[in-house]
């Protein structure tokens, strides 16, 4: 790690400006923060998920997606400490490249953190149906797919739980992150014990090379594209995101710039380790009678006990029933803690998209005593029960949002790249090392997963963004925004080229479906991505045509005078010049 000397902001000492919000948030409770949103409903589904997409080879996958959100991981640490604010991911690109790509990736930002609550309230309630009294709030999965949809009464208990979401964010940020050390502390220590007990008492070695083997059938294209697929379809980035949170909690850390990047290392490293152990003992703890039964990994999907609660049904049948039920209590715990801290970050990232200038003002506004951004959580909540209607299923949700995070995502390697031209000076907690090469390929990786979550997601996601740049035009013709916007085109002249690359390449793509769970849309109703571009040859456009983007935009990014303009509200005219 590479250290830099640099001021501790605390209020307005040390040339940060402070932004209006209590700054109470220790280095554990921004680790927390990220780690609990990295351990949710992603581990309790994700291991049986990506074993029904690639078989036994999905432990490939886990390692391939950690490397990745690694390196975007250390992008953000970097980031992180140079811009210690409020809602950081929606703004990196604003102070690099202007309003239009700040109001691209900003939305996209929003997003996903305003649909990942739905997503662990689905699956809080999921397992609240195994008892008895609760087993009408779930209807069971169809044959074939892996998880079912809510009822009406799983709707109310939906919004209930949000509810509660917001009644915690109100009461403070100091409360919230005090409630979720604890509870991310229960996070990280019970799928610990899961891992050591099952890697103890049942490891049935021999399953690697049951079901039909390591491989996917098909070739060895076949099993590159079912890896490949899994990382977003079968929820492996999905569940490994969140090391972003400590990031949008800057404006609230006590001293973000020796922190930051300490949270967001640690995070993702705790992460990863904890999930690739959980595939692995997961794979060798099923029963070889059950895998002998169903002769293929695809058809575990068949398994509805299996689908409603894997790790639950596997340590049931492992007689391991006091571990099981443990589990079902951190069913609840465990996607509930995710949304609570989602919620948070989504409330934080509309606070700074008010600051941008994008959305009504209002959802900027704080509470006089508390500091927190009321109007943005209750928003917030709200849109993230809208998703709820059209896709009320885990597995309907985790390709939307995954997409959608790891867009924002890619828009910190290029303002990192136009940074270290336009800022090299500024002081930097965290410097990364390479950053010349890793912020490129930072890039690419991005664009990779995103390719790989089908056309039908990147199709829908361009719609939405579509919504987005509607409401921003809504608030600035009506006024909700007194402040003025300066679409700064010279800057941003690689927005529409990128995103409609990123269409069109999907589009004559190999990936057309998204999801691997058997959802609504199957393969023969997808208009796109049905392989008119050849496989491997498909990732090489898009890795050149990604770096094409990336130097493109870096070459283009704003002046210095320019970027001190937009980091006013940041650094004081004195610490700009240091």
């Amino acid at each position: 790690m590479a250290v830099t000397e640099a001021p501790t902001p605390t209020g307005t000492s040390g040339g940060v400006v402070d932004e209006g919000l209590n700054r109470h948030v220790g280095l554990l409770g921004l680790m927390w923060a990220s780690e609990g949103s990295i351990i949710g409903s992603g581990w309790l589904f994700g291991a049986l998920a990506a074993l029904i997409a690639a078989g036994p080879s999905a432990l490939l996958g886990w390692i391939l997606a950690s490397i990745i959100v690694i390196v975007l991981a250390l992008v953000h640490a970097e980031l992180g400490g140079l811009f210690p604010v409020t809602g950081g991911t929606s703004r990196y690109p604003h102070y690099a490249f202007g309003n239009l790509a700040g109001a691209t990736f900003g939305w996209f930002a929003y997003i996903q953190a305003a649909t990942v609550a739905p997503i662990e309230v689905l699956a809080t309630i999921q397992y609240f149906s195994i008892v008895g009294w609760a087993r009408s709030w779930y209807k069971p999965p169809a044959p074939g797919a892996l998880l079912g949809t809510l009822s009406g009464w799983g709707i109310f208990a939906a919004v209930v739980l949000m509810i509660f979401f917001v009644i915690v964010n109100l009461v403070g940020i100091r409360w919230l992150a005090n409630l979720n050390s604890g509870i991310t502390t229960w996070k990280v220590l019970i799928p610990a014990i899961v891992i050591i007990a099952l890697a103890s008492t049942h490891f049935h070695g021999g399953n690697f090379s049951a079901g039909g083997g390591f491989w996917h059938p098909g070739g060895n294209n076949a099993a590159a594209q079912a890896i490949f697929k899994a990382l977003p379809g079968a929820g492996i980035v999905f569940a490994l995101l969140g090391f972003e949170q400590a990031v949008q909690l800057g404006g609230e850390s006590a001293n973000p710039q020796r922190d930051l990047p300490r949270a967001v290392i640690g995070s993702i490293l705790i992460g990863a380790v904890l999930y690739i152990l959980l595939q692995l003992v997961f794979i060798a703890g099923l029963n070889p009678a059950t895998i002998a039964h169903y002769h293929t990994w695809t058809h575990l999907a068949d398994d509805t006990t299996l689908g409603a609660g894997p790790f639950y049904t596997l340590l049931k049948v492992a007689g391991l029933a006091w571990l099981a039920w443990i589990i079902r209590i951190d069913a609840v715990i465990s996607p509930g803690g995710t949304g609570l801290i989602y919620l948070t970050s989504a409330s934080r990232l509309s606070f700074g998209l008010s600051k941008n200038g994008y959305v009504p003002r209002q959802l900027e506004a704080t509470h006089p005593r508390t500091k927190i951004p009321a109007v943005g959580v209750i928003v917030s909540a709200i849109v993230g029960l809208l998703f709820l209607l059209p896709f009320p299923s885990w597995a309907s949700l985790v390709d939307i949002v995954t997409g959608a995070s790891v867009l924002m995502y890619a828009g910190a390697p290029l303002a990192l790249g136009a940074f270290r031209k336009s800022k090299p000076h500024l002081p930097r907690s965290y410097k990364l090392p390479g950053a010349a090469v890793l912020a490129p390929v930072a890039f690419v990786l991005a664009n990779f997963i995103v390719y790989w979550s089908g056309w039908n997601t990147v199709s829908l996601l361009m719609a939405v963004l579509l919504v987005g740049y509607l409401i921003i035009a809504l608030s600035v013709s009506l006024g909700l925004n007194d402040t003025v916007l300066r679409i700064d085109w010279g800057a941003a002249i690689w927005i529409f080229p990128y995103l409609i690359g990123m269409t069109l390449i999907s589009y004559f793509g190999n990936f057309g479906t998204g999801g691997i769970f058997g959802l609504s849309v199957t393969a023969k109703d997808v208009i796109g991505g049905q392989g008119d571009l050849p496989f491997w040859w498909d990732l090489l456009v898009l890795g050149v045509f990604s770096l094409a983007i990336y130097f493109l935009a870096v070459w283009r990014a704003l002046p210095t005078e320019q970027v001190d303009e937009y980091i006013s509200d940041v650094y004081t005219p004195e610490l700009q010049s240091h």
